[in-house]
């Protein structure tokens, strides 16, 4: 990887237009201010089909695309739908937030009309529908029978439904094809929809010489066409329910550490396959994206199993993973991935030898570099080249927001360290800027918000908690000109 900088911005907070960022017109004219700028990287965030909570981090599939990002104008254009039927559904109302709820109860309706008139114009027999549907099928047919049963099922997880379909009894299954046919196309036209338009936005950013990195959670949700379609992947009991779930262990940012609560893999049984699974996964993950980050690494050393059904991450114990087999198996099968590996946190000896065997570049991140209570060092004279440097990501908060909640030992080691006897609150975002991009880490990425100088009303997520997160976008003309213009200089004047 050569020096280069990039922007990590979510495609759900673009500036578009009903009440959700998507593949609109604000998505290419943001590539077109990335190559302005001078940037190489767009870093997005998981691209997966959102369920409760919102996050892209529990996805209902692995392979899905969040129907929230087709963009309603393309398909106005296409003559699927008109203005008039897009005027009539409420969006919200808000350009700096998402409303979910809103954007959950009208999407879908206007997506439903886009789908009747595709199907009466003969959409689903077209040649390219035909062979997306036939390509795809791999994946799209049980996601989209899974998600119709649930709709079906009053959105309740696949746990909960009737045995006969929770355990997919081959007549079960069939019966539920036939009488939710409409319901399953239904499904299968968003995926296509969104596959057209990311495709075309992706092929869009290359040539504007903007590469993407994606984004994937090591686990999938346990409520998702993954796990209802293949459980012998994971560890459950004969009776479909998880015998461990996965989270983080106590530290000093957690007292009860975190119980995220997705399934765990059954190594044994992937190793056996030849890792067929992680393989594809892999393999379609650079069919959306240029490179990929994985999101918590260090779970391919050693995973974190809690004991199904505790309230806590208190009782959990840490278990052997595939290591380097699984790596040198992808490699194997699809040559050397650009793979970004999430190492942050409590690194162990062991996950720094596989870290330093697959030879993917880790990341650091700024904010961490000055905290008292992080055991890593994340001081930017300690880097090697072969990593990425964030002032943040979207687990922070933005660089202003933090520089006021962190403590003041914090903010005078940071101010020590830039030998700065003050830091003023209309420039001190830049100061971590330069610090991230004066270092020599091949790759930089820093979020928009730092960018822009916002505050915490602009924090993407704060782990562990529920409600408010994922919902900020930016505002229509906030990446400006005067912007673009400050970032081209940074970034030239670091050689990024």
């Amino acid at each position: 990887m050569k020096r280069a900088s990039g922007i990590l911005l979510p495609i759900f907070s673009l500036p578009s237009k009903y009440g959700i960022g998507s593949f609109s017109k604000d998505a290419y004219k943001f590539v077109d201010m990335l190559k302005e700028a001078g940037q190489s990287y767009w870093q997005i965030l998981p691209l997966g089909p959102t369920g409760y909570g919102d996050s892209p981090y529990q996805s209902f599939s692995t392979f899905a695309g969040n129907p929230y990002f087709i963009d309603l104008k393309t398909l106005i254009k296409e003559g699927l739908l008109t203005k008039k039927e897009c005027k009539a559904y409420d969006f919200g109302d808000q350009a700096d937030c998402i409303d979910y709820e809103k954007i959950y109860n009208s999407r879908f309706k206007a997506l439903k009309k886009a789908y009747d008139c595709f199907c009466e114009n003969g959409g689903e027999s077209s040649e390219d529908y035909v062979a997306f549907v036939t390509e795809q099928a791999f994946w799209l047919d049980d996601y989209s029978l899974y998600m119709a049963v649930k709709d079906n099922n009053g959105g309740v997880s696949w746990s909960e439904w009737d045995a006969p379909l929770k355990n997919r009894e081959e007549a079960a299954l069939d019966t539920a094809r036939e009488e939710l046919a409409e319901e399953i196309g239904f499904y299968k036209f968003q995926q296509y929809e969104f596959d057209k338009q990311w495709k075309k936005l992706h092929a869009y950013a290359n040539e504007k010489g903007i590469q993407i990195i994606g984004d994937i959670p090591i686990y999938v949700a346990f409520d998702s066409a993954d796990t209802w379609a293949a459980p012998e992947m994971f560890q459950f009991d004969e009776n479909n329910e998880p015998t461990g779930v996965a989270g983080c262990p106590p530290d000093a940012f957690s007292a009860t550490g975190q119980l995220w609560g997705n399934p765990l893999y059954d190594w044994e049984y992937h190793k056996k396959t030849g890792y067929e699974w992680w393989i594809k996964r892999i393999e379609y993950c650079f069919k959306l994206y240029d490179v990929v980050r994985i999101d918590h690494f260090r779970g391919f050393d050693e995973y974190y199993s809690i004991p199904y059904g505790e309230d806590t991450a208190v009782n959990g114990k840490w278990m052997p993973g595939p290591g380097m087999d699984l790596f040198r198996a992808i490699e194997a099968k699809l040559g050397r991935p650009a793979i970004i590996a999430e190492d942050l946190g409590f690194l162990t000896p062991s996950v720094l030898q596989l870290l330093k065997d697959s030879g993917f570049p880790g990341m650091k991140v700024l904010q961490f570099a000055f905290d008292a209570r992080e055991s890593s060092n994340y001081l930017p004279h300690t880097y090697p080249t072969n990593c990425v440097v964030y002032t943040g990501t979207h687990d922070n908060d933005t660089t202003r927001g933090w520089y006021h909640e962190v403590g003041k030992s914090a903010r005078d080691f940071a101010k020590e360290y830039m030998c700065k006897e003050r830091l003023d609150e209309d420039t001190l975002t830049k100061d971590f800027i330069a610090m991230a991009m004066s270092s020599v880490a091949d790759l930089c990425v820093i979020p928009m918000q730092d960018y822009l100088n916002l505050g915490s009303e602009a924090r993407i997520n704060t782990p562990s908690t529920l409600g408010g997160n994922w919902v900020w976008r930016m505002k229509k003309g906030q990446f400006d000109k005067a912007t673009v213009k400050e970032i081209a200089r940074v970034t030239e004047l670091y050689g990024r």
